[in-house]
């Protein structure tokens, strides 16, 4: 195009001295061919590309947050109905408790006293569809109804709840069950009758599930497109509540709407819900919460597409009047920028020149925006090439003194070497023709690595200041090594004239340090951590409360220890004490702390667990130790283990309160009778004794 323009007395120079350059190269088939028409083509695909950017952005935040509003909202929803039925299951218990603690032993056999006594107090009646009061030997002695009272000849000696009842000697809800006399799906709360002597019976309360007993009113949707489903399951997964109740007692993962993140939280573990867990399935937002005390699930489902139909219907009218705007805007730029770049050939040319090594031709005259481009260029041409002869004096001395270096010096720009030391190539295996030039990225194991030390480099140089750090190195033989490196500009303030590194090979500190800092916090025999490394983890647990919370602590005591040392000797003693560690490890998680205190004493830190948990992994470990034996010198060794367990609780002023719980449970533990795990006893609480066989009260 340039050479055409130099064509004086042709034909196409007296067309463009007549009609204008403008004009001329808007012609067909010239303008296409020129960089003023893909200087067009890429501001409007800039312009259309930006806003339907831009359109999408908003569309996708507008999406996101009404999504994340209503997920915030069923989350508030599922644990509001949580809490009403667990507060309601609490009434009623209490109810029962009420009516059984003013009982006494002589009615269980007074068939008219007991229906005398139901009759004057109804309170009962009205909350359950029946209550019955049942003998020690599971024969109901009176069965209380719409219809009256009665004695029915049925016993529920067989059924878990009642065992479970007279045997813990605790208040529980049942798991769903039919009814022996109409074969409806159940539940039943029970609560125990006893006195000094002992249990003498128990009353209990039924819900009918299929008429709704226990939250008719939050069954069914509460939006009024009917959008949102609510489900109660059992900890068994079978739904207890459904808008529809002939799905009742049927498995969760029947539900379509709830089966996708009903697999989804199985294959996580069954998470236990303390606060509320979302999943987001293809159609649907959906919420659960645990219902405290019963270990039922709330689950709710609401569909995406009634909450973002508004939302789909603004995208649409908006794409409309979005194309009508890009296509006025177009023509317009498209007009306005093909008279403005008329000059921007002469200086294209300019520029060809340039990078050819010619710096002897004129830079064109124009005006406006061409004008003070032209001379911008010419500006920053002359400080380059006046930069590129500093830099070159600059390079050459800074060549000299890197010879001479006793520590690898190298000199790296635009995010290559440039200069090297000898002492540099040495520390990475490379000789110097195959490290200049090459980036700087070939000497870390990974990219990111780099951006980082880049990143906090260039930190420090804004503020003046060297950059020194620890990374590690990959040299040419494919060896990892850990190396400081300082950093300096070559030129404060200017990034282009690149920096000056120094490398120092500190892989043997840094393997001192690392066995120092192990030896530390780790035991020597046995390598869990030892009582400093425990404190820390602790204080760590204790420091972040609430959000820590829940955490236990178990303390372990070998039972019968001191005759491993006595006829075996330290040396057997120690033998056990390893693979006593080695029976902890193994059952627990990877994320909990197993520390040994000294002697033949452990401590296990479980964070995530309640007391009721950590009692499970308690007995998990008793019984690993419990099968660990030694052979050593002829003689087989065995021990046990009494293992005292404390949550951490807000009664615990400072973790050495939360240890000693835990230690007194493991002292009570091994005098109770040790091989035993023994939980630290609440305020105002009994204490729960675990061992193989059942839980039973002190």
């Amino acid at each position: 195009m340039a050479g055409q323009t130099s064509n004086e007395g042709s034909p196409l120079t007296t067309w463009r001295e007549r009609l204008g350059h403008g004009y001329a190269a808007m012609l067909p088939g010239l303008w296409f061919q020129t960089l003023k028409a893909r200087i067009v083509i890429g501001a409007l695909a800039a312009l259309l590309s930006g806003m339907a950017l831009t359109a999408w952005q908003m569309s996708r935040v507008a999406e996101v947050n009404i999504l994340a509003s209503k997920q915030a909202r069923e989350d508030d929803e599922a644990k509001r109905t949580a809490g009403i039925i667990r507060h309601r299951v609490a009434e009623m218990q209490r109810a029962l408790k009420v009516e059984g603690d003013q009982m006494d032993r002589k009615l269980i056999d007074d068939a008219a006293g007991l229906a005398s006594y139901f009759y004057q107090r109804p309170v009962l009646r009205s909350i359950f569809s029946e209550v019955a009061v049942i003998g020690p030997d599971g024969r109901i002695r009176l069965l209380v109804d719409a219809d009256g009272s009665r004695q029915p000849t049925i016993s529920v000696a067989d059924q878990d709840h009642f065992k479970r009842t007279i045997t813990t000697r605790r208040a529980l809800v049942s798991e769903p069950i039919a009814s022996r006399i109409d074969n409806e799906p159940l539940v039943i709360l029970t609560q125990p009758l006893s006195d000094a002597a002992g249990v003498w019976g128990l009353i209990s309360g039924t819900l009918r599930l299929a008429k709704g007993d226990l939250i008719s009113d939050l069954a069914a949707s509460r939006d009024p497109d009917d959008s949102t489903l609510m489900v109660v399951t059992d900890r068994s997964d079978r739904i207890l509540i459904h808008p529809h109740r002939a799905r009742i007692l049927e498995s969760l993962s029947s539900e379509p709407r709830l089966a996708s993140p009903y697999a989804r939280w199985l294959h996580e573990g069954r998470p236990l819900a303390r606060a509320t867990d979302n999943w987001r399935r293809q159609g649907d937002v959906v919420a659960v919460a645990v219902i405290p005390m019963t270990d039922w699930h709330v689950w709710r489902a609401t569909s995406r597409e009634s909450l973002l139909a508004p939302l789909r219907a603004a995208q649409t009218d908006a794409l409309g009047v979005a194309v009508a705007f890009a296509v006025a805007m177009g023509g317009t730029l498209l007009v306005f920028l093909a008279w403005q770049l008329r000059p921007l050939a002469r200086l294209e040319a300019r520029a060809a020149a340039l990078l050819t090594g010619d710096d002897a031709g004129e830079w064109p005259q124009a005006s406006g925006e061409i004008g003070v481009l032209a001379g911008t260029l010419r500006h920053v041409w002359a400080e380059r090439v006046a930069a590129e002869r500093s830099n070159a004096q600059i390079l050459s001395k800074l060549s000299s003194v890197m010879s001479a270096s006793p520590v690898g010096l190298a000199f790296s720009r635009n995010r290559n070497f440039e200069l090297v030391s000898a002492e540099c190539c040495r520390m990475l295996a490379y000789d110097e023709t195959e490290l200049v030039g090459r980036p700087v990225t070939t000497i870390f194991p990974a990219v990111k690595d780099y951006d980082t030390l880049c990143q906090l480099a260039e930190e420090a140089f804004n503020v003046r200041s060297a950059y020194e750090g620890e990374w590690q190195l990959l040299a040419a033989d494919g060896r990892i090594f850990w190396a400081r490196i300082r950093a300096r500009p070559v030129v404060q303030g200017d990034a282009t004239a690149g920096s000056v590194w120094s490398l120092y090979d500190i892989s043997g500190q840094v393997a001192a340090r690392d066995v120092l800092e192990h030896a530390v916090s780790h035991d020597a025999l046995t390598g869990v951590l030892n009582r400093n490394g425990l404190r820390d983890q602790l204080a760590a647990i204790f420091s972040g409360q609430p959000g820590s919370l829940p955490a236990s602590v178990v303390m372990l005591d070998l039972d019968h220890f001191k005759p491993v040392n006595d006829l075996g000797g330290h040396a057997a003693g120690d033998v056990l004490l390893k693979a006593v560690a080695q029976a902890i490890i193994c059952n627990v998680r990877g994320s909990d702390f197993v520390a040994r205190m000294g002697g033949d004493e452990f401590a296990i830190l479980l964070p995530g667990c309640d007391q009721a948990r950590a009692k499970t992994v308690a007995q998990k470990v008793r019984r690993g130790i419990a099968e660990v034996t030694v052979s050593f010198e002829g003689n087989t060794f065995a021990v046990s283990a009494s293992l005292g367990v404390a949550e951490l609780a807000a009664s615990h002023e400072a973790v050495t309160d939360w240890l000693a719980a835990a230690d007194a449970s493991c002292y009570e533990a091994k005098r109770s009778g040790r091989n035993t795990v023994l939980g630290a006893r609440p305020r105002g609480n009994v204490r729960l004794v675990v061992n193989d066989r059942a839980d039973s009260f002190e």
